[in-house]
């Protein structure tokens, strides 16, 4: 397969990316199977070694833990999860209509977010707050487990888990998950993370701790830097990364690191979470249907993003992967915007050669 994509494009992407209002920095890395195309791009306050937050493609890190655990057959995906976490942790966890669904709750569910648990983070608390919106306003507190867990049961659940058809983004599903690496490996989670970013030399990759908040490019809420330390370094699984070694967790994923590469189909059972997404087992797929691309076909991408604009996507039908970050939380739009352009600046020979880049 021959591409036309050279620096010069790529550079010319990621710089309109930066003239969009309250985008202060981006950094982009596209890469082909064959390494025939091995880019990047890096401007405004952000450099090609930039360190990054990146937000819920954390989320993909704790599935692929979780499914190279399955594939050790230390756990089971159709498992119930009371099968690895204390009674106390899975009581009252689920109550949906007046009617207990705790015991039923499986790990499939908490992976591909069909559980209808409550977001501790995004749907409404008991209280009447939404912790999301706190924390964008700069308000930072922490959210251990313990208090995740709490507030979760006093929250209203979607529907019934595993309910046919049905899935809902939310933060909920992995914390727990987490929670059952850690009975099944005996240690934390954030030490879990560690030893898989050591396995594939992940040096520039950490799990946030409040004494290391100078090492990352700061995150913004529109015009405002947000300071969170207390949340970002309370959950022990939020991550902060670069672009090169989310390029190589990357191409561990879909390369056979974590599972066999000859079962992602297995995990490919997309239901729709929210426009233009779908989930699957442990990932997620940006499909662009093209009367929203002004009838340009768009290919689907697979991976994960965040809701800072950090972006990790594996586009089978051009065998190509993309990763990078806008780092703002107000526009993580754009990020698939820059993504679209650079896969459309991609020319196939006989194929895609009246593809043209639009800025």
């Amino acid at each position: 397969m021959k591409y036309e994509l050279n620096k010069a494009t790529l550079d010319e992407i990621v710089a309109a990316v930066v003239s969009r209002k309250y985008i202060y920095g981006a950094a982009f890395y596209v890469s082909s199977d064959d390494n025939c195309i091995d880019l990047i791009s890096a401007t405004g306050n952000m450099n090609e070694d930039s360190q990054y937050y990146i937000a819920s493609i954390n989320k993909f890190f704790i599935s692929a833990i979780i499914l190279k655990l399955c594939t050790e057959n230390k756990l089971g995906l159709q498992d119930k999860i009371a099968k690895y976490l204390p009674e106390k942790v899975v009581r009252e966890l689920h109550i949906h209509k007046g009617k207990d669904y705790s015991k039923n709750l499986t790990i499939a569910q908490l992976i591909s977010l069909s559980s209808g648990l409550p977001c501790y983070l995004t749907d409404k608390q008991a209280n009447g707050k939404r912790a999301m919106a706190e924390l964008e306003a700069g308000i930072d507190q922490p959210w251990p487990i313990d208090k995740v867990l709490q507030e979760v049961k006093k929250m209203k659940t979607h529907f019934p888990p595993g309910e046919k058809g049905r899935a809902r983004y939310g933060d909920t599903n992995h914390q727990i998950l987490s929670l059952i690496i850690e009975n099944i490996t005996g240690d934390r989670v954030n030490a879990v993370l560690k030893k898989l970013f050591q396995d594939l030399n992940l040096t520039n990759t950490f799990v946030f701790e409040e004494n290391n908040e100078k090492r990352m490019v700061p995150i913004f809420y529109k015009s405002e830097p947000i300071k969170i330390p207390l949340f970002l370094s309370s959950t022990q699984n939020d991550i902060v990364s670069t672009v090169k070694d989310q390029m190589t967790f990357l191409r561990a994923f879909f390369s056979g690191n974590f599972f066999p590469k000859e079962r992602l189909k297995e995990y490919e059972k997309w239901n729709n979470i929210f426009f233009p997404f779908k989930y699957g087992i442990g990932i997620q797929k940006f499909c662009l249907p093209m009367i929203f691309s002004s009838f340009r076909p768009v290919p689907d991408m697979i991976g994960h993003c965040g809701s800072t604009g950090s972006v990790a996507f594996y586009i089978p039908d051009r065998n190509l992967y993309i990763t990078g970050t806008t780092n703002q939380q107000a526009k993580p739009s754009i990020a698939f915007q820059a993504m679209i352009k650079i896969v459309r600046a991609l020319r196939e020979s006989n194929i895609f050669n009246t593809w043209k880049i639009r800025t």
